[in-house]
């Protein structure tokens, strides 16, 4: 369940970058601490905040804002297709 705080997990920053879902580590490290990501509802100001399968992240992409499922913990960058299959999109319009 999500939020439970126990199984694997994979830090903040490493799983939007694996994800394709920032472009660089620096990137998502940034947006980490500076406050603008949400984990389950909870505000994260922590590159190394841990991730889990089930988990909700809330993140600025562009102009809009994403909500992602995390389905799979990704063991590096792979291809789109990969990454894809690491998330389940959950942001409405856009």
């Amino acid at each position: 369940m999500a939020g439970s705080g126990h199984g694997p997990s994979l830090r903040i920053d490493k799983f939007l970058l694996f994800a394709r879902l920032c472009k660089s580590r620096s990137n998502a490290q940034k947006l980490a601490e500076d406050g603008h990501i949400r984990v389950n509802g909870r505000r994260i100001e922590r590159a190394h905040a841990p991730v889990r399968p089930g988990d909700l992240i809330t993140f600025p992409h562009g102009d809009a804002v994403r909500v992602v499922r995390v389905v799979a913990l990704p063991a590096r960058r792979g291809t789109a297709p990969e990454a894809q299959a690491c998330y389940e999109e959950l942001t409405i319009g856009g």
